[in-house]
């Protein structure tokens, strides 16, 4: 056994590999030598930056996607109840201004969002002004049918 051989105990699989045609992969034959070994760390690290900044551009990416459809989705809705609310107002009106384009019909629906939101919103109110007074002639009535029998 040579010098060599005593000071590199990987210098036979070296031997073995570099006789088939190929070098032995670096992650087998770890190296020793620490400026290689920070080299390999810094490069692993950009890689790893790399990744995370395009992880997180993929992330960044896939959650506008998702509020783009939320958005296409609740505009598409309301300019479903618009139409079914002018339909419901005037029939007759609603078939005769529809468009015979759906581009124009769909752009003309979504026009039609904050009219439909203020309608919703004048529901709710008269839908909780009218349980309100439900509930107060009701406690109305318990008062007056305590005390009738007091």
């Amino acid at each position: 056994m040579s010098d060599n051989q005593a000071q590199d105990p990987l210098n036979f699989m070296r031997n073995m590999w570099g006789k088939m045609g190929f070098t032995l992969p670096g992650m087998v034959a770890p190296t020793f030598d620490l400026e290689e070994l920070d080299k390999r760390i810094k490069d692993m690290k950009a890689v790893e930056g790399w990744l995370r900044m395009n992880l997180s551009m993929l992330q960044m990416t896939i959650q506008g996607l998702e509020m783009q459809r939320t958005t296409v989705s609740t505009v598409q809705t309301m300019s479903k109840l618009a139409v079914d609310a002018a339909k419901s107002i005037n029939p007759a009106a609603a078939e005769e201004a529809a468009p015979a384009d759906p581009a124009q019909s769909a752009f003309s629906e979504a026009a039609m969002w904050p009219w439909q939101m203020m309608q919703q919103m004048r529901e709710q109110m008269q839908q909780t002004a009218d349980a309100a007074a439900q509930a107060n002639a009701e406690s109305k009535a318990e008062e007056l049918s305590g005390s009738r029998k007091k």
